[in-house]
């Protein structure tokens, strides 16, 4: 059985977001219903919605930074209750049995994790619908606690951009007396930012933009490096315990490279297309790494929400009715957001 819930999609890669009618499953023991206040806007969402990465589904509901308040729970749900305020990430499943997610990584999950939009619904047929609808039922294991200290609006994109941040951050063990280089100023850098700072860390803005110094030292910075300026990029080379790059496409990592010390990582959290050509040498001579790394399992995403609301982290935000979606999305396309656009789901239901 299933209910009908009013949603934004997108019927083609052309096309734009539009009122679509989406059906939503009736609760099961496992589940928690949840009525969407808020939802933020991913880069993500638009690489679904345009097919840049050629897997999607049609018709395209996004949205996978969603806050809201339960209204329903199933029998077998003790540890969410009618009213709390809670979250919902880019998961709504895993197998729960690979050793990914036997330790807390479903977001590795060796038999597929289950996308909050475009990922196989095994309960109704077809694909999943994300977060720019009314309401959404998921799994209690996929459920997030929201600290209601925060600002819950500008919560939502902690549900991506926070975690994606985070996760690399906590993985390679940051902390104070460390010079933390986060590349890049947008969605995920800000949070970056942000993360690196409140965990004690010397945090050193890397960016081609000069303009972007003044904010990027209100968000916590210490020093901003302008990475066309070689000289400046000459001073800070080799100096380097850690790298968080951000840059969204396909670019050259040679000179961030040389940013590294001996032993030193950076991780790509941005890119997920073909990089530039680098040269092997400028990782042999340091013994650096380069990695990768995706959002976080729901555990980690927990403990990312609890540190939030122990020290007043949220995402600077922009507040959108759903009708300017689609200018929205050519927005953060030219890099015009400071630094997350967030849905008002309120204006769904006007």
């Amino acid at each position: 059985m299933a209910t009908n819930v009013n949603a934004y999609a997108a019927q083609s890669s052309d096309a734009d977001l539009k009122p679509f009618d989406i059906k939503r499953r009736n609760l099961t023991a496992d589940d928690v219903q949840i009525e969407i206040e808020y939802c933020g806007v991913c880069h993500s969402d638009i690489h679904q919605v345009r097919n840049d990465w050629k897997n999607s589904q049609y018709p395209v509901v996004p949205g996978h930074e969603i806050v809201g308040r339960v209204t329903g729970v199933g029998d077998d749900v003790s540890n969410f209750s009618e009213g709390d305020l809670v979250g919902v990430g880019c998961m709504v499943d895993s197998c729960q049995t690979c050793p990914a997610c036997e330790n807390d990584l479903e977001q590795y999950c060796e038999n597929g994790a289950v996308m909050t939009y475009n990922g196989p619904d095994e309960h109704l047929g077809g694909h999943t619908y994300g977060g720019y609808s009314e309401k959404i039922v998921v799994d209690k294991e996929f459920v997030l606690s929201i600290p209601e200290n925060i600002d819950t609006k500008a919560t939502a994109p902690l549900l991506c951009a926070g975690i994606t941040t985070w996760s690399p951050l906590k993985h390679w063990d940051v902390g104070e007396g460390d010079k933390v280089g986060v590349i890049g100023l947008g969605g995920l850098g800000h949070m970056g930012v942000k993360f690196a700072d409140a965990l004690g860390a010397e945090v050193v803005m890397i960016t081609r933009s000069p303009e972007k110094a003044d904010d990027a030292k209100r968000l916590g910075a210490d020093k901003v490096l302008i990475s066309t300026d070689e000289q400046q990029m000459q001073e800070h080379a080799g100096s380097f315990d850690f790298l968080l790059n951000t840059i969204p496409v396909g670019h050259d990592i040679d000179p961030y490279i040389q940013l590294l010390g001996l032993d030193a990582t950076m991780v790509l959290v941005g890119a997920i297309e073909p990089l530039d050509e680098f040269h092997g040498g400028g990782l042999i001579m340091g013994r650096k790494r380069v990695a990768g790394s995706v959002i976080g399992g729901i555990k980690e995403t927990q403990e990312m929400l609890d540190f939030c609301g122990e020290h007043d982290i949220t995402c600077d935000v922009e507040m959108i009715d759903i009708r300017e979606i689609n200018e929205a999305y050519e927005r953060v396309v030219n890099s015009d957001v400071k630094y997350r656009f967030v849905i008002d789901m309120d204006s769904l239901k006007s």
